[in-house]
């Protein structure tokens, strides 16, 4: 992916990254509309960011990452929102740089699953008393998914 794609892309997924984060730590779920939004995102941008050819080819990474994804959540490996999540995201996402993206993903898991733990414990819980991911034993990944499409593209938009 080139800088060029990364900065197309930004605008619009920052904000709907921080509302399936809020949305999957509050409820612990990721919605269809935010999912969607990313998709009609990736629709709109997609052109101007790849070019139609490079755009067209993107978008079998939809149905490939779905068909995936919902094996995994037939499994229980994960949650289904998860999976709709991921194959939304997946257009955005160049497979040159899987290795990357893989590598974003770890320590996107990491940080998110020490700082919510961490923050069960600390005064910002009192301000957010009715999230579900407090107690559930489930970690809510939409949190460190949207944290890798962000970071990704961050990472992209400044060293390409």
């Amino acid at each position: 992916m080139t800088a060029y794609a990364a900065y197309w892309f930004l605008p619009a997924v920052i904000p709907i990254a921080i509302y399936v984060s809020w949305s999957d730590m509050s409820s612990m779920k990721i919605t269809n509309k935010s999912v969607m939004a990313l998709v009609i995102a990736y629709a709109i941008l997609g052109p101007y960011a790849f070019g139609l050819p490079m755009y067209l080819w993107q978008w079998l990474h939809l149905p490939v990452m779905l068909a995936v994804c919902i094996l995994l959540w037939a499994a229980r490996v994960m949650g289904a929102g998860d999976a709709k999540f991921i194959a939304a995201a997946a257009p955005m996402l160049v497979v040159a740089d899987l290795d990357l993206i893989l590598r974003v993903f770890a320590a996107c898991l990491i940080a998110s699953l020490i700082v919510h733990r961490l923050a069960k414990y600390t005064p910002i819980r009192a301000q957010v008393p009715h999230w579900k991911s407090w107690e559930d034993k489930r970690f809510p990944k939409g949190l460190p998914l949207s944290m890798t499409l962000v970071f990704y593209l961050l990472l992209v938009a400044a060293y390409r």
